[in-house]
């Protein structure tokens, strides 16, 4: 009797890198809604002549040459302003400046929050103390009042100042955390063993510890990218920007300035205030979708189909 020969083996197909980062976002409404947002607001700040020619091809978002005031129509999606300009084609090109703003101040306040706050727990003594006391202190000032009078003070018409105030007053909360987080790992076996190995504290701040805290730096970032779009924006609305830049914040200075939710147009004003409210709303939700995906704690709790075995 002849024996059935066994089936090969077949080796499991690999997992792609990036693979399980992609289907976790595609799976999360909120990290998919939120990452959608942000690259429709990507494209338009790259390529904004793209948009605008959808509407009829403006490249001069400020070029005085229309008929001032007009209703939104098949021309003019939005309408004019109370000085002839369209008011889609100055949308479209405040989209890179207020991105801009966002990512290059989220960006540096947090690497000076993970200097700060990993440095100040890692080493520990005087180090720290004198580290905690610097970011306790930005902590308990009002941070929107010192931002206001930081912009009044310096002038924050040029872009880097405008980022400079933002990073100033944004970085000690991720600090704070960073901080907290380090201290849970300081006496970590793998710590431990670097240690041992006779490892520099550069490399086990660099090698061994940031890469356990690569969520937490990302929602760091993202909370300060957030924070920096509602402060800029806020800032140029009361007029402590560059108001003659192309951007969502200057848009809302001029509208209401010129009165332009009393002189029946909304647009105007509406426009820019839903860009900055969608743009804050998508750093958010992908905020907490990272949150979700690397903490099983917020998961929401799914409830399993338990099938019913018929007679």
């Amino acid at each position: 009797m002849s024996e059935n020969p066994q089936p090969p083996l077949r080796r499991a197909p690999g997992r792609r890198r990036g693979g399980g980062l992609v289907t976790a976002v595609r799976t999360n409404p909120k990290a998919l809604a939120g990452v959608v947002i942000l690259f429709v607001f990507t494209v338009t700040a790259v390529i904004p002549h793209a948009v605008t020619a959808l509407e009829g091809g403006i490249d001069d978002p400020d070029a005085i040459a229309f008929v001032p005031r007009l209703h939104p129509g098949a021309q003019h999606w939005l309408g004019t302003t109370g000085l002839g300009q369209d008011i889609f084609a100055q949308l479209v090109y405040g989209t890179r400046q207020s991105l801009l703003i966002a990512m290059t101040a989220g960006l540096i306040a947090t690497v000076l929050s993970v200097a700060v706050g990993v440095s100040a727990a890692y080493l520990g003594g005087i180090a720290d103390d004198v580290l905690s006391l610097i970011t306790d202190i930005f902590l308990v000032i009002p941070t929107f009042p010192l931002v206001v009078v930081l912009a009044a003070y310096v002038g924050s018409g040029s872009f880097w100042v405008l980022v400079g105030v933002l990073v100033l007053t944004g970085w000690a909360y991720g600090a704070r955390q960073l901080r907290a987080q380090t201290l849970s790992l300081r006496n970590r076996d793998f710590l431990e063993s670097a240690r041992v190995r006779g490892e520099r504290r550069s490399y086990i701040i660099v090698a061994e510890v940031l890469p356990t805290m690569s969520s937490l730096i990302l929602a760091n970032f993202l909370g300060a990218a957030l924070y920096a779009v509602l402060a800029a924006a806020g800032l140029q609305f009361l007029g402590l920007g560059n108001t003659s830049s192309d951007s969502w914040g200057s848009m809302l200075y001029w509208s209401q300035n010129q009165g332009a939710l009393v002189s029946g147009l909304p647009w105007w004003s509406i426009a820019p205030g839903l860009c900055v409210a969608l743009l804050g709303a998508a750093l958010a939700l992908v905020n907490y979708a990272f949150d979700e995906l690397s903490n099983p704690a917020p998961r929401p709790v799914r409830r399993l189909r338990v099938k019913r075995a018929h007679p």
